[in-house]
């Protein structure tokens, strides 16, 4: 059976390769991104897979999420792909970060997503399955090098956040899990990364399809094992 699948962040790096891989399992795909009409790469896939509907979604924008909510009704979404985030200014130092931009950080990375993933609750179903892509940076037990004060944080903050929904969410038999796509060669993970895109999202795309509602809550490695808080 088809599956509906929405993504955001989906014009490059893992978002795009989520839609890649989607479609190619024969997945109907809603690809959010925040401005459509730059994302050649998203488009040029569209035009070759009448199974992939690009919509605009800038996630901090409550009514941007409203209006793709409305295009939406009904539909029902198995599959909810958290992906859209930021870093932040690289190499920032405690006496260099703007706590404006340490704030922004914060609201793209774990407030938009939390309250997108809210707006979106009546599309979803008994079964429907919500990743957010999260990050070993947001490990508190893992973090043993210091430094990235505003993604660390972010990251962090979401990883709470997420487990109070799923918490929350339990009884309605929606799984919800944190995945730490590993150094990605992206233009965030940069040239030096481990491994690819392809490589991160088959992991985190198998870890999806396996979830249960045992796993609902958990962080989770994009090969499966489990993160640490």
């Amino acid at each position: 059976m088809s599956q509906n699948v929405l993504i955001t962040g989906a014009n490059r790096g893992i978002g795009l390769e989520f839609c890649q891989q989607y479609l190619a399992s024969g997945a109907r795909v809603f690809a959010c991104c925040r401005t459509p009409q730059q994302a050649s790469e998203l488009n040029a896939l569209a035009a070759d897979n009448p199974q992939l509907t690009v919509m605009q979604l800038d996630i901090a924008s409550q009514q941007q999420a409203a209006a793709i909510i409305d295009l939406l009704k009904g539909e029902t979404l198995d599959v909810v792909i958290n992906n859209a985030g930021i870093y932040g200014t690289k190499g920032a130092s405690l006496e260099t970060i703007d706590a404006e931009e340490w704030l922004h950080v914060l609201h793209i990375d774990t407030v938009a997503p939390v309250l997108l993933t809210r707006n979106l609750s009546p599309l979803l179903k008994q079964g429907s399955k919500i990743a957010f892509v999260s990050s070993k940076m947001g490990s508190i037990a893992d973090n043993q090098s210091g430094g990235s004060y505003m993604y660390r944080s972010a990251k962090a903050a979401l990883n709470a956040a997420v487990k109070s929904l799923a918490v929350d969410w339990s009884e309605q038999d929606i799984t919800i899990a944190l995945l730490h796509p590993g150094w990605v060669k992206t233009d965030m993970g940069g040239p030096n990364a481990l491994i690819s895109a392809q490589q991160s999202v088959a992991g985190m795309k198998n870890v999806i399809d396996q979830l249960s509602s045992d796993d609902s809550g958990h962080f989770i490695n994009y090969d499966g094992a489990p993160i640490p808080w």
